[in-house]
């Protein structure tokens, strides 16, 4: 894999992807990649924009509405054809095939299963559609464009805070290690990161697990037979995404444990609860705004017959590869709140009312 230059902002990456220039081609690539994209112009175009996944919320809460108001903003007359595989890889190709059969101009995937997606890959291309890999790569059959936060740098990211934080108030005992999907390649890049920062740490890793589906409740069930096998020692877990660090959580009250540090990943609002109220150590924002607009904005050029150029490169895709940010108590108001990222009152209710007021957060 190519090393990647990263940006220091993900917004300044999102200023530079909207103001650089982008080559227009009208022809196929040689390795039969599609390039020319609605040769006629987007107007009345029809895009797919192919989720994974209900197990995480950002799915339909934020991704979804972000990529439709940004197109509708790039293209009025433009539609988009919105699907979620429900993490079924074999209902993800139907709804590509049925996108396909109705016309789509472009398709912005988020593979459920990284290697299956190469079927679509192929079928799209085949056709002259060009296909944009969003969240998660497709490493066996380049896609025409990627666009995603840094995975692996999300996972150094999570587990360096983690293991910083143990040093600093000298843990003495091992990290359990939750990773993602087993068939998602950005859950692969995720945990890579994340042993880039655990294994010279001088923590011993006692067990990891390769979470199905992101299953929240798989991860709980795996991480309560790990309580029960290493009890006191667990010092911290470093989950990979939200999802998973809510598992792990319930694992430990259902075992009547206090909870170590438990990192996270996605910044959902739930997350952000759990660290206002000290359940969950930290989590990673990544503002689904930037790379739902980013995708929106790089469809519509290849629907328009252009080709855009990537600033970076992965799995020999042009891609846009946003940096994202560790979010802890000590700063989720600057990063989460006082960004406009995530609002008080859809965060501070109930029992998290007593922790937002503690943190200024209003």
């Amino acid at each position: 894999m190519k090393r990647i230059k990263m940006r220091t902002s993900a917004f300044a990456a999102v200023a530079v992807l909207a103001t650089s220039a982008l080559a227009a081609c009208g022809s196929t690539g040689g390795d039969g990649a599609a390039t020319s994209g609605a040769e006629g112009g987007a107007e009345n175009a029809k895009v797919a924009f192919l989720m994974p996944d209900l197990a995480s919320t950002r799915y339909e809460q934020q991704d979804k509405p972000l990529f439709e108001a940004k197109m509708k903003e790039l293209c009025p007359s433009c539609s988009v054809i919105y699907q979620n595989a429900d993490s079924d890889a074999a209902k993800q190709q139907q709804q590509a095939n049925s996108a396909l059969a109705q016309g789509v101009k472009a398709i912005v995937i988020d593979p459920v299963d990284s290697t299956a997606a190469a079927t679509i890959v192929r079928a799209a291309q085949a056709q002259q559609v060009p296909i944009i890999a969003y969240d998660r790569p497709i490493p066996s059959t380049p896609a025409d464009y990627y666009i995603s936060f840094d995975n692996e740098k999300i996972g150094s990211l999570i587990a360096q805070s983690l293991v910083d934080h143990l040093k600093a108030e000298n843990a003495e005992g091992g990290i359990l290690q939750v990773n993602g999907s087993p068939t998602d390649a950005a859950a692969g890049l995720i945990k890579k990161g994340i042993h880039s920062a655990v294994d010279p740490s001088g923590f011993k890793l006692l067990a990891e697990y390769d979470t199905p589906e992101w299953s929240p409740e798989k991860a709980q069930t795996w991480v309560s037979g790990q309580i029960t096998q290493f009890g006191d020692d667990i010092v911290g877990v470093v989950a990979a995404n939200d999802g998973t660090a809510s598992g792990t959580i319930a694992a430990f009250k259902a075992a009547g444990k206090d909870v170590p540090p438990v990192t996270g990943n996605d910044a959902e609002i739930a997350a952000a609860q759990r660290i206002i109220k000290g359940d969950q150590y930290n989590t990673i924002s990544k503002p689904i705004k930037i790379v739902a607009e980013a995708a929106a904005d790089v469809a519509y050029k290849f629907m328009q017959g252009q080709k855009p150029e990537g600033k970076d490169s992965l799995y020999d895709t042009p891609s846009e590869l946003f940096v994202p940010t560790v979010v802890t108590k000590e700063n989720v108001k600057e990063v989460l709140f006082d960004s406009g990222i995530m609002k008080a009152s859809e965060v501070c209710t109930g029992e998290y009312a007593e922790g937002c007021a503690a943190l200024d957060i209003k």
